[in-house]
């Protein structure tokens, strides 16, 4: 290599090895594989041909259906409800069914539930008396579901078995393949009162006019799943870990006092039997209207209605299509509004039901907050399917059912809104009414798996929020908001891959920290193109079926190709955590003299093989040597040899785009966080101008505590800053800059 320039970085110290005992050379055994970017075959279910390698639906996929034919009657002056149904469920399944389990979530609240008794206590020193009496003095009425009898399609009894939340009946003859079923089960129970004694629906009183807002869910015995992934989904409601239901049709039969305005899942049959003629008109507006929603039921309606407490009845009729579940709302204190929402062509009708006391903040808002979500959320998956999504003022609830949701947030006794109380409706409203593509459509097992409709909703309301063009302050879903729950106590802390029950932290496990890890790769690892298209992939892949978090992940990558295995297993299935940081930073000049360590011809023959020259070196001084030293700018026509090599080697068009780097930095980056992520850097230079680089995180893929990066520029380097948006949860900013810069606490 005679003649060779090459630049060379000096390290200071070379060891040269020597001969040591035998039982100190001794081979050690070998290790396991533990590199952060092995695959994850060790943790994903193996393929088969109901679930494919790329995370797409296998040619053997099946899932179960469910229809139901409803009739229910709320009695309002007893807070009661009583029902009957008629259940046909279709086996679409490979296997026989001896049996059928059917969910009673009601009975999570009744008095021989298990869930209290599964809950720690300790010992409060202070109550408010309305604290103190619900929690020691007040009995509360019989709770769970009343069920009255079971019966086949000829009306004769079946067997049943209750366990707890979970209902077993025993099928006469077994369900083969491909047959369906047809049974009805008629029941009661008592409405709780969900501001009292707690619950995801349940109804709100309101003591200055005496009435009653019934929000109404989980009311009737429904069908588990049955599954290719653990048979059937029979795994008790605690309370937390939500629902997972088979689609079906539904046509639900609901009787109310007349003087009731109600909303639920579905199309309404008998508009014109429930509404009067003057509201018939002011919807078909509504149907026309684009840019403000229309008042069908007006405050001035709402208001004589709240008087009247009719002892009439009404029934209001619905019919479902391929949906999962059935929510309700009903009150005689209700203002309707609606307008339409205009998708690829396609009319929906964005809703809201809400009684005075939530006015004018939810006539201004909520039914607009509902057309942001729906052209939002279709924009990022599929066009929404369903005709309608309702939202309903129901204080102190967030929860979601297929098209119809309960939202929080109202102005004070004089109609002041504050802007936190603002933030907080229009960010509930964007949340439930997002459910309805996560899970109501893709359908994942929220009982096993909460991050998975929760999180992933979560994300999407984080984008939704922030394309309001408002600086909308998410709650959830920025790196840095996620980093104090990341950097606590590992005794507290859970992977996200853990069953909703078990998770100390819900909101931030459950929510916050997969929202974040998807905005993280969307904005900072995989990019916006390749991710937007990945999850789009996904959702209509898994529309109207039962996605795995192993569909999940291997669709992402499939539809990418973008390797995300070391991003999965470290945000996914550990509570490693990020924290990245600079270690130490090494300046350099160029010289064509050597030092006395770089004069040993070994050396050199042993990286080039030879030794003979020339070379240039690399040789490295402290910050302030450099700074007085007129070698630390080099020009590359300074040095002989190299202009010499230039001239002979390159073509005049080829020095003419060549670089002229003038100092060289040798900067090694530690990482104490066990958790990967690409090194983001920013240079400042002496002039006061900046440079970002990105390195991915397979930088790390063979050291996984350091790594190192050289750079010539043009001009000194003032200072390197890590992360300087802070877009990737690091937990400690304070090993992030160099030099080292001192962080004002929140305080200062």
């Amino acid at each position: 290599m005679k003649n060779a320039i090459i630049l060379l970085l000096i390290c200071p110290i070379f060891v040269i090895a020597q001969t040591k005992p035998a039982e100190e050379t001794a081979k050690k055994p070998g290790s396991y594989d533990t590199n952060k970017f092995s695959q994850m075959y060790d943790l994903l279910a193996t393929p088969n041909m109901f679930r494919t390698a790329s995370g797409a639906p296998g040619p053997a996929y099946y899932q179960q259906q469910a229809d139901y034919k409803i009739d229910i009657e709320l009695d309002d002056k007893n807070s009661k409800l009583s029902g009957s149904e008629t259940i046909t469920y279709y086996n679409n399944s490979p296997d026989t069914l001896a049996y059928l389990w059917v969910q009673l979530d009601q009975n999570q609240a009744a008095k021989n539930s298990q869930s209290p008794l599964a809950e720690n206590q300790r010992t409060q020193e202070v109550f408010t008396p309305n604290n103190f009496a619900n929690k020691f003095l007040k009995q509360g009425l019989e709770r769970g579901f009343n069920i009255e009898y079971v019966k086949d399609s000829k009306g004769n009894k079946m067997s049943y078995t209750i366990n707890q939340t979970m209902m077993r009946i025993d099928l006469s003859t077994p369900m083969k393949s491909g047959e369906k079923i047809s049974f009805s089960i008629k029941w009661w129970y008592n409405i709780n009162n969900y501001r009292q004694d707690g619950g995801r629906s349940g109804y709100e009183f309101f003591e200055k006019d005496g009435n009653k807002l019934y929000v109404i869910a989980q009311f009737y015995p429904r069908m588990a799943v049955y599954n290719d992934v653990e048979g059937w989904q029979n795994m008790q409601f605690w309370g937390s870990g939500e629902f997972t239901l088979p689609f079906g049709n539904f046509d639900v039969n609901i009787t109310v006092p007349a003087d009731h305005v109600l909303n639920a899942t579905g199309e309404l049959l008998n508009r014109n039997e429930v509404f009067t003629p003057e509201q018939v008109k002011r919807y078909e507006l509504a149907q026309k209207a684009f840019d403000k929603p229309v008042v069908i039921v007006t405050q001035t309606e709402a208001e004589n209605a709240e008087k009247g407490f009719s002892d009439k009845k009404k029934i209001w009729k619905f019919s479902a299509k391929n949906v999962r579940d059935f929510g309700i709302a009903t009150s005689r204190k209700f203002i309707y509004d609606a307008m339409a929402v205009q998708l690829n062509g396609k009319i929906v009708m964005a809703e809201s039901v809400y009684p005075k006391e939530a006015n004018p903040l939810w006539g201004e808002t909520s039914t607009l907050t509902v057309a942001h979500t729906l052209k939002s959320y279709s924009s990022h998956t599929f066009d929404y399917p369903y005709s309608k999504a309702v939202s309903v003022s129901a204080e102190d609830q967030g929860m979601e059912y297929p098209m119809i949701c309960w939202n929080f947030g109202r102005p004070d006794e004089n109609g002041v809104t504050s802007t936190q109380v603002k933030n907080g409706m229009i960010g509930v409203i964007i949340h439930e009414v997002g459910h309805n593509f996560f899970p109501m459509i893709v359908n994942s097992d929220e009982r096993q798996w909460s991050w998975m409709d929760e999180g992933l909703n979560t994300f999407m309301q984080y984008m939704a929020q922030q394309e309001l063009g408002t600086n909308f302050p998410s709650r959830r879903g920025s790196p840095k908001g996620i980093v104090p729950y990341m950097s606590g106590d590992q005794k507290f802390l859970e992977p996200i891959m853990s069953n909703s029950e078990s998770i100390h932290d819900f909101g931030n496990n459950a929510y916050g920290k997969p929202a974040t890890g998807l905005n993280i790769l969307r904005e900072t690892i995989m990019g916006r193109e390749l991710f937007d298209y990945a999850f789009k992939v996904y959702a209509n892949r898994w529309k109207f079926k039962h996605p795995t978090p192993e569909d999940f992940f291997r669709t992402m990558e499939d539809a990418s190709a973008v390797d995300l295995d070391w991003f999965f297993r470290g945000w996914f299935y550990s509570t490693d955590y990020v924290d990245i940081g600079i270690k130490e930073v090494k300046q350099y000049y160029v010289t064509d003299t050597p030092t006395k360590e770089l004069k040993d011809a070994t050396i050199n023959k042993r990286r080039f093989g030879t030794e003979n020259g020339p070379f240039v070196y690399l040789v490295s001084g402290t910050h302030s040597e450099l700074s007085s030293d007129k070698k630390q700018a080099f020009d590359k026509n300074s040095l002989q040899i190299l202009s010499d090599y230039i001239a002979t080697k390159f073509s005049e068009e080829e020095k003419a785009t060549m670089k002229n780097p003038k100092y060289f930095y040798e900067v090694e980056f530690n990482k104490p966080g066990g958790m990967l992520m690409p090194i983001i850097v920013e240079i400042t230079y002496d002039d006061d101008t900046k440079e970002n680089f990105k390195f991915p995180a397979q930088i790390w893929r063979k050291n996984n505590d350091t790594a190192k990066r050289v750079f010539a520029t043009e001009k000194m380097i003032k200072s390197i800053q890590i992360d300087p948006k802070e877009e990737t949860a690091d937990i400690d900013l304070t090993n992030n800059s160099w030099p080292k810069v001192e962080l004002k606490s929140k305080f200062d």
